[in-house]
């Protein structure tokens, strides 16, 4: 998988019948010498562990309550957050996402916060983008909708991203910021930019390299094509428009030759290939800025190309902070929670730190109309959280083993070995036989 990825908690941690090892817990610590002390859990790198621990002083001189941090990297953290729900150890407040609500409200790990946060002269939730709000919203049948179980620690809208230099250097016209590339067009670039440089008769330089789980969904959904029924009971890739995407996201490479192959994956993968300069199109979010504010080439976002409806599409990952059912200090822990995600100075180390755009409306406007920092058209994550940004499919369900059983046997389409449609065809029955198991552990 390439390295600019989306927050995986946006599926499910793991499946209800992990958490059934929990059960309710009991809380995960006593408090020392009187003092309140509450447990945040959460997962990141160094420089989100750095403004996590800025904004905690600051939470715990406000309130004179002591927080412990817990921090773990994002592979590690569904198997630690397991084992403190199966050991009765959970912390007091911590990480989730969209794919965890109905398992965790169903199992007890979480609290119920709509009062404590509706009636909160602290945080104003109009000021909270409501995708974010609305994603740890469960009503006993559908997420959306219903109370709120946590409040999002950020909104992660998955944006496209371009090589200005690599570009400019091959003659072609910057894309407009305003009017997505069609698909042809976008292979008719692509095809401009993948070059032998050097002259030594081999590539060395690509349009693009897209991984399929990460990037098949703006494509699929701008060309009319979609995973699920609307009333979330079907799936729904069995269908011409998305069998379209699907064959030409696989044709990029072995028709139009416009990215790296297999074996010039593996040498070096495309997210080292974009960092390296080598490659012209790629995915940007926002928790890459930090890291994309050191390449040595000038770059900026666009939207998704887009198919048959001539309206580009794209994701918005999404992390939520939630507090314990068992935890002894509730009003303390969704104080904090609040703070974590709605205090201003809070957020602006986050957003400093290059990890996430602001999660309140204002405060993004405000970041977004300044086109000194990279990248200069940071209104297109705006566009994606306000207009046209969908949930990644396998959060809106019980689990995501459905979803995730479409990219368990696509290769062969990617090597070009077998069609689109076929492999469709085979994989609607397996997936609907994941999602009837799914909805049926939800109860719907």
């Amino acid at each position: 998988m390439m390295k600019s990825r989306p927050m995986a908690a946006t599926l499910a941690l793991f499946t209800a019948a992990g958490l059934m090892l929990g059960g309710c817990s009991a809380p995960s610590g006593g408090d020392a010498g009187g003092e309140k002390k509450l447990t945040f859990m959460f997962r990141g790198g160094e420089d989100e562990k750095k403004a996590y621990e800025k904004a905690v002083e600051q939470f715990e001189a406000a309130n004179g309550v002591d927080v412990d941090i817990i921090v773990t990297t994002a592979d590690q953290y569904a198997t630690k957050l397991k084992a403190a729900i199966a050991g009765k150890q959970v912390p007091d407040v911590f990480y989730i996402g969209p794919g965890d609500v109905q398992a965790y409200v169903q199992n007890g790990i979480v609290k119920d916060i709509t009062e404590y946060v509706e009636g909160s002269d602290t945080i104003d939730l109009d000021n909270i983008w409501e995708y974010g709000v609305d994603s740890y919203r469960y009503d006993g049948k559908r997420v959306g909708e219903g109370a709120i179980y946590a409040l999002p620690k950020d909104v992660g809208p998955f944006s496209f991203g371009y090589n200005k230099n690599m570009l400019e250097k091959a003659g072609i016209p910057l894309p407009d910021k305003d009017k997505p590339y069609t698909f042809d067009e976008f292979v008719a670039a692509a095809k401009k930019l993948t070059a032998d440089t050097n002259g030594d008769g081999t590539l060395d330089q690509w349009g693009t390299g897209l991984n399929v789980q990460w990037n098949l969904q703006p494509f699929v959904w701008s060309n009319g094509g979609d995973w699920l029924s609307e009333d979330r009971t079907k799936v729904t890739v069995d269908t011409p428009e998305f069998a379209e995407s699907l064959q030409w996201f696989a044709d990029l490479q072995n028709v139009h030759g416009v990215t790296p192959s297999v074996a010039e994956a593996q040498t070096l993968d495309t997210y080292q290939r974009w960092m390296k300069g080598e490659i012209g199109f790629f995915p940007i979010a926002p928790w890459d800025l930090s890291t994309y504010q050191k390449l040595g080439f000038e770059w900026d976002v666009i939207p998704y190309p887009a198919g048959d409806t001539g309206e580009t599409a794209s994701w918005i990952g999404t992390l939520g902070v939630a507090v314990s059912e068992s935890t002894k200090h509730p009003e303390e822990a969704v104080k904090l929670v609040e703070y974590l995600t709605a205090n201003k100075e809070a957020q602006q180390s986050l957003v400093d730190a290059g990890i996430q755009i602001p999660n309140l409306k204002d405060m993004a406007e405000t970041w977004a109309a300044d086109t000194s920092t990279k990248p200069a058209n940071k209104e297109e994550f705006l566009q994606i959280v306000k207009d046209y940004g969908r949930a990644l499919p396998g959060g809106n369900t019980f689990n995501a083993e459905w979803y995730d059983e479409l990219f368990t046997n696509i290769q062969p389409v990617l090597d070009g070995k077998q069609t689109a449609a076929d492999y469709l065809k085979e994989a609607q029955p397996r997936m609907q036989e994941f999602l009837d198991a799914a909805n049926q552990q939800a109860g719907n």
